[in-house]
């Protein structure tokens, strides 16, 4: 499942989608998982307890999310933050943001149900990739 969501995010990073129907793909997903999980508990007599889970030492939730922007100008940034951290902040940021005037015109188009489930699909490895002709970069990577 975790390599159908990073195909359904790389369609919309390339704009073969807008993130309206990636929510929607991974929602389908997400039930299509949810609805194979059921019946395998049905055919095994017994509940799934394993969502019920937390992550294991060492599992998702202790990776880093690492942002780099590389430009010719020597304008570097370099962010690595815990996933735990992303993913308890992310939605009340993005409602805080989305209340101050002068953030809210940056935040407005961002689907933070999207960004989420990815983080709740343990979406691994290189999600954006940008390389613009004035050889500038732009990487976010889970690992």
């Amino acid at each position: 499942m975790k390599e159908e969501i990073s195909k359904v995010l790389s369609m919309m990073q390339e704009g073969k989608i807008d993130s309206d129907k990636a929510s929607e793909l991974i929602d389908a997903l997400k039930e299509k998982q949810s609805a194979h999980s059921s019946q395998a508990v049905q055919v095994m007599g017994r509940p799934d307890y394993s969502k019920r889970l937390p992550s294991s030492p060492g599992g998702y939730l202790d990776k880093t999310l690492k942002i780099r922007v590389t430009s010719q100008e020597n304008d570097n940034v370099s962010i690595n933050l815990p996933i735990k951290l992303v993913k308890a902040v992310l939605g009340a940021g993005h409602s805080i943001a989305s209340n101050i005037p002068q953030a809210a015109k940056y935040v407005k188009d961002i689907d933070i149900d999207l960004l989420i489930d990815a983080i709740e699909n343990e979406l691994d490895g290189q999600i954006v990739d940008i390389r613009s002709g004035e050889k500038d970069t732009v990487s976010v990577v889970i690992e």
